[in-house]
């Protein structure tokens, strides 16, 4: 999203930065890799977000002269790492988006947003995750009753790992 010089003199500076916010926000959620550097600004506004660099190609090896074979030990095939739990027959999982911290509650004194037997409707916010200092909201995509709680409060979570399992209600 683009906001031209004459619209943002009609929008005052916390506005410019929530929008800033909200499309950062939108952009750490859809990539694939965290960001490794977010700016935001209001003056003249800009939002500058950096990715980590792909490591560079290897160059090409160029031999120089012949090279008897020598022989190369075999690897051990490696294991796949294992699958994630499966999601416990009748439920339906509530996966992170991105990765960072888990949260059950808005801050560490306070009730946590859902506790096992709630049933939670579709949009409400039911975690946190922080990623980069960002607070992102977890909000349910379906109504439910929640059935499990996942992860730990605090504990770092991955791209797509089951958060919380609800089961569909009526």
């Amino acid at each position: 999203m683009s906001i031209n010089g004459s619209a943002v003199a009609s929008l005052d500076v916390e506005q410019v930065v929530s929008v800033l916010r909200e499309q950062v926000l939108a952009l750490c959620a859809e990539a694939p890799q965290l960001p490794s550097a977010v700016r935001l600004s209001a003056g003249d506004v800009s939002m500058e977000v950096e990715w980590p660099l792909a490591p560079a190609a290897p160059a090409p090896v160029v031999a120089a002269a012949p090279v008897e074979a020598v022989p190369v030990p075999r690897a051990e095939p490696v294991a796949a790492p294992a699958a994630a739990a499966p999601v416990k027959a009748g439920t339906v999982a509530v996966s992170a988006l991105t990765v960072g911290t888990f949260y059950r509650a808005p801050e560490p004194t306070a009730k946590p947003f859902v506790a096992v037997g709630d049933t939670v409707r579709p949009g409400q916010q039911i975690a946190i995750i922080e990623a980069m200092k960002l607070m992102i909201p977890v909000e349910a995509d379906r109504q439910g009753r929640v059935v499990e709680i996942c992860v730990e409060d605090g504990t770092p979570v991955e791209h797509g790992q089951a958060l919380m399992l609800l089961e569909p209600v009526s």
